[in-house]
């Protein structure tokens, strides 16, 4: 980068060293391609009144939603020399308001309304390379392209459209001297706002589903809402929901409320109607639990013969069907109750032991779904801290935008339209207890460097505040990731990771365990406390040996989710069998094992020795189909599968209208 000077006293925010990003070098790399030159004079021509105020208009509902929120922004920012500013898609900017000081100094760069701050005219700048790379970006002094600009910090991100189209950027952009750790965090918290007003305005008449696997963060800035139509077909989905589900907008449109909860609209309202509880307990289609609630308007339902209103209530505490016998037994489980024979785990355990109450950070690795944080929970339950809490964040789990008001919490009354009364972070909350760090190699760069301050110096500074809160924790981390090859790829910091890695384990696979049978057994007892029946289940030896042949890509987490489908279906006498298994298990063993026909086979049955996978899909998809009356639909819930995988493996099959209508 020939043109890129460092000068002493600047900071750049791309790293200790003072050198760019990636990101930047990307950008540096575009203006040079447009011909810019670091030394020229910017481009300072200004849109005329009249056109400024068309561009205004053609941008209404955006400046409508936004404003309130960069008000509620500047509060948070002021006297610290800085502005916050909105553009529309091209980076040209349609409002701004700050420190008058500083929007002084800022029209001298011609960072005002009516000014285009794109690429090809600025070089790199935030608002610019932010609409280039749609994604948040800091641009920090010398970082700028043009030398006239290097005085600048600045913060932006990217604005949605509910249908996923960028429409605008945010911008917090102030003297490069006073730049503050939370901008960029209270900057993207503030777009999220603006992105939910614009959902919830789009789809005022549909139906909504609010949903978060945790009660208390529904109506706020960390709910999932996806809307539908009154038949159930998807419309959209705000960025925590798409989050939460794990898919874009693009491979949402495919689905279906029926698809992605588990229901048709008819059932879900009947299930408001007999809910005794203000907020309803749902499963995702990639069987995780989550809270909703649910709104919907009277023009959308009452051609339906649906009730005449619908509600979206207020989030309180969690459904009373919320199986609190698995929280209790979180809450006391012991290591020896994880030592289940495997000889892997009894040496991972016999380690955790000697080092436990002794402050010496743990780093559990292993494959998602290993059991990391149960083996967090036990360590946690036997340590000297047991009777204070324990908190897990999963670092993977939660939006960039927000993963840092989860962590270190943010001030009262700094976003009113988040929580009234503020928040407190996860760090503050584990005070006293263990906090559980899931996913750690998921956690944002930048955010890394604040978690070993907190780490050093044990003291935590909320998002809006100029407070600092001493915190007395326990850490316990954890991830699938290759840490090591992270900090190689810049990705991971060295310095946080040898402030972590005090004792060090790993879990084996499922696959490598030798007390799988054990396992399944223990799993099975939960399954039927969850039930809340006295049915014994047990595992058909057949089906046994089908586990054992497993390589269990997704580990625990799917054995879990494989039993509970399994246990929904058993016969009276409880023996999981074949028939029992949902299509994907075997289409799991078909990808592992080219001849499978020898572990399939049962062992009582010498005559269906050469049996194929196929059949044996075959027939427990028609035994499936028998067990519901020959309902496609039903069938496919049940076997945790879509009509379309049923579909293509019974073609003879031709859907209903009742069924295509589902």
């Amino acid at each position: 980068m020939r043109n890129v000077v460092h000068r002493p006293g600047h900071a750049v925010a791309g790293g200790e060293s003072g050198w760019p990003t990636p990101c930047i070098q990307k950008a540096h790399e575009r203006s040079q391609g447009y011909g810019l030159l670091t030394g020229a004079r910017p481009d300072y021509d200004i849109l005329p009144t009249s056109e400024l105020a068309l561009k205004v208009e053609q941008n209404r509902i955006l400046c409508a939603h936004a404003m309130p929120v960069m008000e509620t922004l500047r509060d948070q920012i002021v006297n610290t020399e800085s502005m916050v500013v909105l553009t529309d898609a091209q980076g040209l900017i349609l409002h701004s308001i700050g420190d008058d000081d500083f929007l002084a100094r800022a029209e001298k760069v011609a960072l005002r309304p009516g000014a285009q701050w794109s690429e090809e005219r600025q070089g790199t700048n935030a608002i610019g390379t932010a609409l280039a790379e749609r994604s948040a970006t800091v641009v920090h002094g010398d970082q700028h392209f043009l030398e006239a600009n290097r005085f600048l910090t600045c913060s932006s991100v990217p604005i949605l459209d509910p249908y996923g189209d960028v429409i605008g950027v945010l911008d917090v952009t102030g003297d490069y001297r006073s730049y503050h750790q939370h901008t960029m965090a209270l900057a993207k918290m503030s777009v999220q706002m603006i992105e939910n007003h614009l959902f919830s305005s789009t789809f005022r008449d549909t139906l909504q589903v609010g949903f978060h696997s945790r009660p208390e963060f529904l109506g706020t800035l960390m709910e999932g809402i996806a809307a539908f139509t009154g038949d159930g077909r998807f419309l959209s989905a705000n960025r925590s929901a798409q989050f939460q589900l794990g898919l874009p907008l693009a491979a949402l449109r495919a689905h279906t409320l029926s698809s992605l909860f588990g229901m048709t609209s008819a059932e879900l309202v009947d299930r408001l109607r007999a809910s005794r509880e203000p907020i309803l307990s749902l499963n995702l289609y990639n069987g995780a639990a989550v809270c909703a609630s649910v709104t919907f308007r009277r023009a959308l339902l009452t051609t339906s013969g649906w009730p005449a209103e619908g509600r979206r209530e207020t989030p309180g505490q969690a459904p009373a069907s919320a199986t609190p016998s698995v929280r209790t037994t979180l809450r006391t489980l012991r290591l020896d109750q994880l030592d289940t024979g495997d000889p892997q785990v009894s040496t991972v355990i016999a380690k955790v032991r000697k080092v436990i109450g002794k402050d010496i950070p743990l780093l559990i690795t292993g494959e998602t779904g290993t059991g990391k944080e149960l083996l967090a929970q036990a360590i946690h339950n036997e340590s000297p801290r047991r009777s204070g809490p324990f908190v897990a964040v999963n670092c993977a789990s939660i939006p960039e935008t927000l993963i840092e008001s989860e962590l270190f919490g943010y001030e009262e009354g700094a976003f009113t339209g988040a929580r009234r009364k503020g928040a407190v972070g996860k760090i503050v909350q584990a005070h006293g207890g263990t906090l559980f760090l899931d996913e750690i190699g998921d956690m944002p760069y930048p955010l890394q460097v604040r978690l070993l301050r907190v780490l050093q110096e044990r003291i935590v500074n909320p998002l809006g505040s100029t407070k600092t809160i001493p915190v007395d924790i326990a850490i316990v981390c954890a991830t699938h990731r290759d840490l090591r090859e992270m900090i190689a790829q810049n990705r991971f910091r060295e310095d946080l990771y040898y402030r972590l890695n005090g004792l060090v384990v790993k879990l084996p696979p499922l696959r490598e365990r030798k007390d799988l049978a054990v396992v399944i057994g223990k799993m099975l007892e939960r399954e039927v406390l969850r039930g809340g029946a006295g049915q014994h289940l047990s595992v058909a030896p057949e089906v046994m040996r089908l586990f054992e042949h497993c390589t269990w890509p997704g580990n625990f987490r799917q054995l879990g989710n494989l039993l509970r489908t399994a246990a929904a279906m058993v016969d009276d006498d409880g023996e999981i069998r074949r028939e029992h298994l949902p299509d994907d298990f075997f289409d799991d063993l078909q990808k592992i094992d080219e001849q499978p026909a020898a572990v399939l086979a049962p062992v009582e049955t010498p005559t269906q020795q050469g049996t194929r996978l196929q059949d044996v899909e075959a027939q427990a998809i028609a035994a499936t189909l028998a067990l519901h009356g020959g309902n496609v639909s039903a069938a496919a819930r049940a076997l945790g599968v879509s009509r379309a995988t049923l579909y293509r493996k019974m073609p003879a099959i031709a859907p209903t209208k009742s069924d295509s209508e589902d």
